[in-house]
């Protein structure tokens, strides 16, 4: 038996991501009005106001995969097993973990005396309702948990049975996107197919109120039982630091800048990466920079030129891809030329196979190419947005290099929704297209390597790399194929162009104390200064 205890790193993280939804492609939802608070309230408790960007969709975790429901929810909800900010899995709610040596079978130990915001002790049977509505209804766990049961033995003992074993088992476990969040069982077993009726978890705050489109005010939980192990990513100690959290619904950029100066909030979302240097020379403020998305193009793999492996090879090739990064995000702190799909913070999966084709910046060779494959100026519907500020940036450089290398290209550009439905139901619109990834913590969750996402995988020898990977009997056999598929994805098939690797921007108040990030702001273990 292979034992995991709370102080003990486990194994790697899951999923990815795309700034909202699957894709943690950036979405933006216009909210309402906004309330502020003081940082010491009338009875004197402190406070930390945050500026949101758009609203989250749900506060259920399981339900959604959108990054403002991640970055609010695990302030409420805690799983079994998390991450560390190497994105290692390691035991949050469960005290141990023991795997089988046929690696079929778990069996979690549960800390005992963690309560829920309600007050009633977390057992067993309110993890296994939970573990079996998260397995049900999250799109993050893939095909791993097919089969799979979850039983009680005792009041604080699970222990799952899968059919097949799985190297990712642990990874999707531990994601906090569409993440497997521990509840009472009677939320559970009344909750409607919209979800739970009534938000209560484990964590260090619980939810107060929520005013829609307005506010999402949290508050400390008095009974939070910590762990005493050093604080690391989302994992380890957790303290409520604060008395109360004020999540503001504030969609313009102008007025969360404006708030952050000001004073009215001391954390804002979505900083304009044109206003980095303002925020960054002002002795009151301090920039916070969260490397959690790649920017990429996207390529139609299904009609079109482009489906040419050849054609994909040409543009790849002779792109020159520092400047067209430098043009979305203006300024080198902001982002880093990466050839890994996987982020180079995920050290299970970091991996260089492949980058002698990342930015190769060839012109004169993209034109052999084009002229082997007989290219004679049909033209490359490039779709693209103005919504976002970076897309539009990146993709007017990337058809000036394209009509460099003698390509015909027609930049459309149309609104954000228009975008993402021609990408998945109009593949006869557009050959080429631009998006984000976010840091996606398990290859099989890169979108890129989906059976529906763009149109599909369509090479055979992906699908069956993906596949061994899911089935690998330990984490060397996995990352040995993962290495080979990342390579073929850059030397033959190229079902993306990857451009870079860029940080989120945050901008805090200098009075704000002890905020870290994974893929946003972590609320706990933060203070703000009188």
């Amino acid at each position: 038996m292979k034992l995991v205890k709370n102080t003990f790193i486990f194994c790697v993280l899951v999923v990815t991501l795309i700034v909202a939804g699957c894709s943690t492609e950036s979405s933006k939802i216009d909210g309402g009005t906004n309330t502020s608070e003081d940082t010491k309230n009338e009875g004197g408790e402190s406070v930390l106001n945050v500026a949101m960007d758009a609203p989250p969709p749900t506060l259920d975790q399981p339900t959604s995969s959108a990054v403002t429901t991640q970055n609010t929810s695990r302030a409420i909800f805690e799983p079994l097993i998390t991450v560390d900010s190497s994105f290692k899995a390691v035991p949050m709610l469960a005290d141990q973990v023991n795997v089988s040596d046929d690696n079929k079978t778990y069996t979690f130990t549960l800390r005992e005396g963690i309560k829920f915001h309600d007050g009633n002790e977390m057992t067993s049977k309110d993890v296994v309702a939970s573990m079996e509505r998260w397995m049900e209804i999250s799109t993050s766990a893939g095909n791993i948990f097919e089969g799979a049961t979850w039983s009680d033995n005792g009041e604080y003992e699970v222990i799952l049975d899968l059919e097949k074993p799985s190297v990712l088992t642990l990874d999707a476990l531990a994601s906090d996107i569409q993440g497997a969040a521990v509840m009472p069982k009677e939320i559970i077993e009344s909750a409607s197919a919209e979800g739970v009726s009534e938000y209560i978890g484990t964590g260090p705050f619980k939810l107060e109120e929520w005013k829609q489109d307005q506010y999402i005010h949290l508050t400390k939980y008095e009974d939070y039982q910590a762990l005493d192990t050093e604080a690391d990513g989302l994992a380890g100690k957790k303290e409520a630091l604060v008395d109360d959290i004020f999540i503001h619904i504030v969609p313009d950029s102008t007025t969360r800048l404006t708030g952050l100066e000001t004073g009215e909030y001391d954390l804002a979302y979505g900083i304009s990466y044109d206003d980095y240097e303002r925020v960054n020379n002002d002795p009151n403020l301090e920039t916070l920079l969260d490397q959690s998305s790649h920017e990429v193009l996207i390529m139609n793999r299904v009609e079109g030129p482009v489906s040419d492996p050849k054609m994909r090879q040409a543009i790849n090739i002779g792109l020159d891809k520092d400047e067209i990064m430098m043009a979305a995000f203006p300024n080198e702190d902001l982002y880093t030329l990466e050839s890994g799909y996987m982020n180079s913070r995920i050290s299970n999966w970091e991996s260089q196979e492949g980058s002698e084709y990342y930015n190769q910046n060839d012109p004169e060779k993209a034109k052999e190419i084009l002229e082997e494959i007989d290219y004679n100026g049909e033209e490359i519907v490039f779709m693209t947005t103005r919504d976002y500020d970076d897309f539009y940036n990146a993709s007017v450089v990337v058809a000036e290099q394209l009509k460099g290398l003698g390509i015909n290209v027609s930049l459309e550009v149309v609104d954000w929704p228009t975008l993402v439905d021609a990408r998945e139901n109009e593949l006869d619109k557009w050959d080429i297209s631009i998006t984000s990834f976010s840091l996606a913590t398990s290859p099989t969750h890169i979108l890129a390597f989906s059976p529906s996402w763009a149109g599909g995988v369509n090479d055979d020898k992906t699908i069956d790399m993906i596949k061994s990977i899911e089935n690998a009997p330990d984490q060397e056999a996995a990352k040995e194929v993962w290495d080979k598929l990342q390579e073929h994805s850059w030397a033959e098939h190229l079902p993306i162009i990857q451009l870079g690797a860029y940080n989120d921007l945050f901008g805090m108040s200098s009075k704000v104390k002890g905020v870290t990030t994974m893929t946003g702001p972590i609320y706990w273990n933060v203070s703000v200064e009188d």
